[in-house]
């Protein structure tokens, strides 16, 4: 997630300003065609502005259209684990207070049962990061499994904007730290670790229910909070193995391109009829419209996959470190970890 309100000019440069280069040769070749055409007397070449700039409103309605849908991507993502930091509190909150020997017939040391909250508490923050993993494990459609290039440019956004921002794989070392030691190996080497966690969550619930450290109806209500995370879990892997269809995807590139293929030439038609030299003013603008185009592309690209590990991310890492000190505070711990701070102005 980037943080400052706005970007600067180098960072958008930095984004886009590569397609400002072909942009530009496409104009000139263009220009020179169209101009070559005219000094030798053939004038049989001309595009009119008017059905171009039908295309191009037409293209722009589309891509607005597919930006709305990314966006819409990106932010159910966000509210997806705002979701999952309150449920995670009123696990927390719930489970330390809803468990005691009270319910209990028989003694039941209280040192054993805080060590089970200890434990049930610890096993919820290692799903946490479990599920951090598992959603940023890159599937086909996105950057990083495309073409040399975009793969290029994607690995090298996210060594500096995006996960590779954290040398150490954070998860893995925070899975080890809050599993108990004779489920590590069962629950790691599992296809969905993240679901498996919840699961051994819910078998705990069980025993505490026949140990009557909770009774009936408390063991219901942490049930249910148990419910929401497979909910909240499963709407966010919705989100990372469902992509935008990519038929709209697709469908803005070719539209994108037939519109900058036709652009140079109705405007060389429009600007031709200014001055003797007046053609060559369509340079400038053929560029700056293009461009226009391809940034509002780019945008939409790169919101559509909010799990991919790069700078305009939902910040998963930050906020599983936010509820790991929330539900350690509970415990009445004072070791807590530091924040995730921001690195380059990106927030993982």
């Amino acid at each position: 997630m980037y943080i400052y309100k706005n970007f600067t000019i180098k960072s958008i440069l930095r984004f886009s300003g590569g397609h400002l280069i072909w942009l530009f040769l496409w104009s000139v070749i263009a220009t020179c065609f169209t101009e070559l055409l005219h000094y030798f007397d053939f004038d049989g070449f001309k595009i009119p502005w008017l059905p171009v700039s039908i295309i191009g409103t037409a293209v722009a309605f589309y891509v607005g259209f597919k930006n709305n849908s990314a966006y819409d991507r990106l932010w159910e993502a966000r509210k997806i684990w705002g979701a999952i930091i309150n449920s995670s509190r009123m696990w927390g909150a719930s489970l330390l207070s809803f468990s005691a020997t009270r319910f209990s017939e028989n003694e039941i040391d209280a040192a054993a049962i805080k060590a089970l909250q200890k434990t049930m508490i610890y096993r919820h923050i290692a799903w946490l990061y479990a599920l951090r993993s598992q959603l940023l494990i890159p599937t086909p459609w996105e950057h990083i499994n495309q073409r040399k290039h975009i793969r290029q440019k994607a690995e090298e956004r996210q060594n500096k904007w995006g996960v590779g921002l954290f040398n150490d794989e954070i998860s893995q070392i925070e899975l080890k730290h809050y599993l108990p030691a004779n489920e590590i190996g069962g629950l790691i080497n599992a296809q969905n670790t993240a679901t498996q966690i919840i699961h051994a969550q819910s078998q705990s619930l069980a025993e505490m229910k026949e140990k009557n450290i909770i009774d009936s109806f408390r063991h219901m209500e942490l049930q249910k909070i148990l419910n929401d995370f497979y909910t909240h879990q499963g709407k966010a892997e919705r989100i990372k193995k469902f992509p935008l269809p990519r038929q709209y995807g697709t469908g803005s590139h070719v539209f994108i391109a037939i519109f900058i293929f036709l652009l140079p030439f109705a405007l060389v038609t429009e600007f031709h009829d200014l001055s003797e030299w007046g053609a060559w003013l369509s340079i400038p603008f053929t560029v700056i419209i293009g461009w226009v185009f391809i940034f509002w592309e780019l945008i939409g690209d790169y919101s559509e996959n909010p799990f991919e590990g790069l700078a305009n991310d939902i910040p998963m890492l930050s906020l599983c470190r936010t509820i790991e000190i929330d539900l350690k505070e509970m415990l009445g711990e004072t070791n807590l970890p530091p924040k995730i701070e921001a690195k380059n102005g990106v927030l993982m």
